[in-house]
């Protein structure tokens, strides 16, 4: 890399991290361990793992003094190249570098390795797509890095984005223990009711700020992004697959959750089960689906769901104008509470979490019939400020991260 070119990717660093807002940090910013040597930052398209990055050197100037940041999908380095900008940053006292989109990179695992190997005071951190974790990686990672996942926004996160109150997460316990007073406090202050249904139509993802009026316009080309860039790095997949995967996704947001017939799923997309399994798990990983099975743990491994449907509630707005209302509870319930706990697909009612708690959602008319003498059944009821006893408001449990 010449000089110059060299200089101007300074020069962008430089000028990213000093426009970078700093007011509001998502829900993963203090848990870091920015003083590992490797830090691995995953998660779907769009959720913010750029801005942790640049809030982080902004508020560190020490650091971001012998820091570098590169984003990939701007600067198109390949490996090589990348490997002579860390070079020379740690030649010319550098101790930091901060790789964006790295799966814009062939052969990144090992370009992480080399690094790591070759440049002893060098710490270095990354984000890439959530899709990536299925690819079959050249060298082993996981033992020179700490690991992290960011997910979209929760509720509790857009409220205080939007500057309306701020409280602490809660856990999945206290929710159950104490709604009543939980959900007091939060009405006290604003009316939930309205700005539950903004968040469900445009809340899970930051960006949506820039543009509310052309957000879902911005969220679809996020989602062609992952599939016509970020899938077919770790599946086998024809331009025909892709199309009707897109399809896919617009019958999940405006249908109520399926129960698939997996072989018959994957024959429509023209592949054998394995490679459809795995065509589907990996867009659960890139953020697109949702899944729930008998067996919690058995999504790690590409098992059949029980029950499939839209990730979250923003993309099923983008998809459909038609957007199932029963499906935007359920897809809003699991995909909150996925991220602290496990959900999983229970014989009678919605979703069992934990392994011990059962729900069954729906509006202000749900009753329990289809769950009575249960132990430790719940309602969570979309429409209330308020709850009672087993009754939950659905909008509380936005307040889990």
């Amino acid at each position: 890399m010449t000089e110059e070119a060299i200089q101007t990717i300074y020069d962008m660093s430089a000028e990213r991290i000093r426009e970078t807002e700093t007011s509001f940090h998502r829900y993963l910013y203090d848990q870091i361990d920015w003083d590992a040597r490797v830090v691995a930052l995953d998660g779907p398209r769009g959720v913010g793992k750029t801005t942790m990055f640049l809030q982080h050197l902004q508020e560190n100037p020490k650091q971001s003094d012998t820091s570098l940041y590169v984003s990939i999908d701007n600067v198109w380095l390949n490996a090589q190249e990348m490997y002579e900008l860390a070079q020379y940053h740690v030649r010319h006292g550098g101790d930091s570098i901060f790789i964006d989109e790295i799966h814009y990179l062939t052969d990144w695992q090992n370009l992480i390795k080399t690094l790591y190997d070759n440049f002893k005071t060098l710490k270095i951190a990354y984000t890439g797509s959530s899709i990536l974790r299925l690819a079959s990686g050249k060298a082993d990672l996981s033992r020179r890095q700490l690991e992290y996942s960011l997910h979209g926004m929760s509720f509790r996160e857009f409220l205080e984005f939007e500057g309306c109150v701020f409280f602490q997460p809660c856990g999945l316990v206290d929710i159950l223990k104490n709604h009543v007073a939980l959900a007091e406090a939060v009405v006290s202050k604003i009316k939930v009711i309205p700005k539950f249904e903004q968040y469900l139509a445009h809340g899970y993802y930051p960006f949506y700020r820039e543009n509310v009026r052309h957000f879902h316009r911005k969220l679809l080309q996020v989602v062609n992004q992952v599939l016509d860039v970020d899938l077919p790095k770790v599946a086998e997949v024809t331009t025909e697959t892709i199309r009707k995967a897109r399809r896919m996704l617009t019958i999940l947001a405006e249908s109520t959750p399926q129960t698939p017939n997996t072989s018959a799923l994957c024959r429509g997309l023209e592949m054998d089960r394995k490679q459809g399994l795995k065509v589907l798990h990996a867009l659960r990983r890139a953020g697109l689906v949702g899944m729930l099975a008998e067996d919690a743990d058995a999504l790690k491994y590409l098992c059949s769901p029980n029950k499939l449907y839209c990730d979250n509630t923003n993309l099923m707005h983008a998809l459909t104008p038609t957007a199932d209302k029963g499906t935007l509870r359920e897809v809003f319930f699991n995909n909150q509470l996925s991220v602290r706990n496990t959900t999983a697909f229970p014989p009678r009612g919605d979703s069992l979490v934990d392994g011990k708690y059962l729900f069954e959602i729906g509006g202000e008319k749900k009753s329990f019939t289809q769950i009575k003498d249960i132990p430790d059944s719940y309602l969570a009821i979309d429409g209330i400020e308020v709850g009672r006893g087993c009754r939950i408001p659905l909008w509380l449990f936005g307040f889990l991260y």
